[in-house]
């Protein structure tokens, strides 16, 4: 649902700068260009959930009868370096960020009452993460239309999460789930640019996916159930650049 709003809204915004612009008018920042590599910064907000896989024997094996994975809203900040390669519609980017992210995992499983009835009961786990990010992304652009570019992208990213318990003793009273410090992640995205009289100014949606199963099997609980779990990252940015 979140993702559906932001591309509704990206949407309106660009149809409405686009009529804007059907006229021809002066391009600002023309000399942006010319320039070989541009520094800026970025800062948006993220959605971020897993990819999982489940053993299939869960239910008769660990009572557990279904575990949800739910999205949770975070928000992130970066500095922007761009290097133009050759053309000016094609550049490097790298961006190192620090994201701010929480996911839940949702147990359903049996549990007897007072009076010997099976109840449904769902209990809540959430993982959260303190991520330090450096994406290394191409950016293709398309040319301008008058102060207007659209663009993809394309790359990855090296994650290394701060709040991490990889290593920290395992409360089998009250398990966590752990997660690798470590991450790789492949990255999509596609955005505009709109370019301003003294910088430009860019508004960008990205996927990241997981590479590597981030899960560690740890023996608990809450583990046992799972086989694997993929990072999952929908990012919504705005980037200024002079």
């Amino acid at each position: 649902m979140k993702n559906k709003v932001f591309i509704s809204l990206l949407f309106v915004f660009v149809m409405s700068f686009g009529f804007a612009q059907r006229n021809p008018v002066t391009q600002n920042y023309r000399k942006f260009d010319k320039k070989l590599i541009h520094f800026g910064f970025m800062l948006g907000i993220n959605t971020a959930d897993f990819s999982t896989r489940y053993k299939p024997n869960m239910l008769s094996e660990y009572n557990v009868y279904s575990i949800e994975n739910q999205s949770q809203p975070g928000f992130q900040l970066g500095i922007i370096s761009s290097m133009k390669l050759g053309t000016p519609l094609i550049r490097l980017r790298f961006i190192p960020s620090l994201s701010f992210q929480e996911r839940i995992l949702n147990y359903s499983y049996f549990e007897e009452d007072e009076d010997g009835e099976l109840d449904l009961v769902t209990e809540p786990e959430r993982i959260g993460s303190t991520n330090l990010d450096f994406p290394l992304m191409f950016k293709f652009r398309t040319k301008r239309y008058n102060n207007f570019a659209a663009y993809a992208l394309l790359g990855a990213q090296y994650t290394l999460d701060l709040q991490t318990q990889e290593n920290a003793p395992q409360k089998f009273s009250d398990p966590f789930i752990k997660i690798k410090r470590d991450d790789i992640q492949g990255q999509v995205g596609a955005g505009f640019d709109f370019f301003l009289p003294y910088f430009k100014f860019g508004i960008e949606l990205k996927l990241s996916h997981g590479l590597i199963n981030g899960f560690i099997q740890d023996g608990s609980r809450l583990s046992k159930p799972i086989d694997a779990l993929y990072n999952r990252v929908w990012w919504f940015s705005l980037t200024f650049e002079g």
